[in-house]
């Protein structure tokens, strides 16, 4: 099978099975787990922040941040496509009490600028109306078809909200292919949030675990409440061995799945009935809008699993996305099949 539902399906590589095998643990509870420790370690140093979290999902990871934010009755700001509002299952109600008001991008990125967000924003309201508590931003923007954002708007931002004494955390499961992208550092682009959070079993490779990042005191904190909700593990130094090669070596193959996204974007623009700016796709994500075909992605996405091919239908798009395990000729396999199945059809409008 061609597997492009996500790059969370990668498989953990023989240089991580090795390392996971040999890892060097104790009881991470305890906080004397070595690997895990050297771990957190190198990610607060790669992004220029006091300290550092294993956390094992990105939604326990943004939910602690959530939760260390905000107090309960208060909103949370956020893009009407975030993560953390479509697909934490109302975690942000749930375990911390807050609700989340959303903004629609007006460029279709995801990507908000501060005139959306200030639009939005709940500070000197009556006593009877919630209040802001937090502003929620995403980079990449999965629903945005991996759009970036720049430092630099990431940076106006975040110096308004913290103007208006308002923390700013950053859901960065896909920072790295953002800054492979962008050509910046993942320190830079993160550098003016409070928090950020990135993952390792993405396009990084590894087979679990999320990074948060914060001050000493916010992490302490997080620890707290990382074993309140169970992720207390114990010897997750066998995880974090694959964690620290998908932290230094990931980043540097990145690039291949963005050209590979790119080729397949460009290949779907040529097949009737699909319709998609190839020049937008500049990650690993790939959006099409397949209303033109007279099929419903349920229906195409069931005849490409029928061929050895995997991909995620939402509504009239589907969504394909490229990784480690995909190679430029499992693209051309991908497109050709999707023609096929296309040609099937006589009702292309």
């Amino acid at each position: 099978m061609i597997d492009l539902r996500s790059d969370t399906v990668t498989k953990p590589t023989q240089a991580m099975r090795a390392a996971m095998a040999a890892a060097e643990v104790g009881d991470d509870v305890f906080g004397d787990d070595p690997t895990v420790n050297r771990l957190q370690e190198r990610a607060a140093e790669v992004f220029e922040r006091e300290a550092a979290l294993w956390i094992p999902t990105g939604c326990m990871a943004n939910e602690i941040a959530v939760k260390l934010h905000t107090k309960p009755g208060q909103e949370i700001v956020t893009d009407d496509r975030g993560h953390v509002l479509n697909y934490e299952l109302g975690a942000a109600a749930v375990i911390s009490g807050v609700t989340i008001r959303p903004v629609k991008s007006g460029d279709g990125s995801g990507h908000l600028t501060w005139e959306e967000i200030a639009s939005a924003l709940q500070i000197d309201v009556p006593y009877y109306a919630a209040t802001t508590g937090l502003i929620c931003l995403e980079n990449t923007h999965n629903f945005g078809g991996g759009s970036v954002m720049t430092a630099e708007r990431c940076e106006e931002i975040c110096n308004r909200a913290h103007a208006l004494g308002l923390p700013v955390h950053m859901d960065g499961a896909r920072i790295f292919n953002a800054s492979v992208a962008l050509n910046t550092s993942v320190a830079d682009l993160t550098r003016n949030c409070d928090t950020g959070m990135f993952t390792l079993s993405k396009g990084l490779g590894a087979p679990a675990g999320s990074i948060l990042l914060g001050t000493k005191d916010f992490i302490k904190e997080a620890r707290i409440w990382r074993k309140r909700l169970g992720g207390g593990m114990r010897q997750i130094g066998i995880l974090a061995a694959a964690g620290l090669i998908a932290l230094e070596e990931g980043p540097k193959r990145l690039h291949e799945d963005h050209e590979n996204a790119r080729r397949l974007a460009e290949g779907l623009a040529e097949i009737p009935g699909i319709s998609i700016d190839a020049e937008k796709v500049v990650t690993n994500i790939v959006m099409f809008d397949i209303s033109g075909t007279g099929k419903t992605s349920a229906e195409i996405v069931d005849s490409l699993k029928h061929n050895g091919i995997l991909a995620v239908g939402f509504g009239k798009s589907i969504r394909m996305v490229t990784h480690s395990d995909v190679s430029a000729a499992n693209i051309d396999e991908t497109v050709r099949t999707l023609s096929g199945v296309m040609a099937e059809n006589p009702n292309l409008l």
